[in-house]
């Protein structure tokens, strides 16, 4: 390591996503639920002889959809976190699979803000992190559209002031 270079190590990230995450999450699994259960009844419905599957898998999705609604965006809520500190950016996001990442601040090539029209009615905005790294950008998913401005803002100020070329 040089001077510029400050140990960094992997730990839970100290700040939690918006609540209204979980109200996002859930709305756009219910799409997701409504579409797959809507396909399969029209089937089943419409079809002279459709396939006996399609009631195992009808019955199996109206059991599975609302469970998931019930399970995943709570799940997810306790395990996305985030954090910014002058050394890096560290995330933990997932739900069954579940990914911790960090990266210094001097590897951090661009900051971007995306919302789409869900996260837009539910406040909410994903920052996205592009660093010098085979892995990938960091994606900090959830955050309430004022405070991913203010982290954008925060990470932008904090970039110029470290020296390298992020690569």
């Amino acid at each position: 390591m040089n001077e510029h270079t400050t140990a960094v190590r992997l730990r839970p990230p100290a700040h939690r996503v918006s609540r209204r995450a979980i109200g996002y999450w859930t709305a756009t699994a219910a799409l997701l639920w409504i579409v797959l259960i809507g396909v399969q009844a029209l089937i089943v419905v419409t079809s002279d002889d459709p396939p006996a599957f399609f009631d195992v898998t009808l019955v199996v999705s109206c059991v599975l959809g609302p469970l998931h609604l019930l399970v995943m965006p709570q799940w997810r809520y306790r395990v996305h976190r985030w954090e910014v500190t002058g050394e890096a950016v560290y995330t933990q996001s997932g739900w069954l699979k579940q990914e911790w990442r960090i990266a210094p601040v001097s590897r951090i090539q661009t900051v971007d803000i995306e919302r789409d029209p869900l996260e837009q009615l539910f406040g909410l905005a994903k920052i996205t992190v592009t660093t010098a790294s085979a892995a990938g950008p960091l994606r900090i998913a959830g955050l309430a559209h004022d405070r991913a401005l203010a982290l954008a803002g925060e990470l932008t100020k904090t970039t110029q002031a470290v020296r390298g070329d992020a690569t």
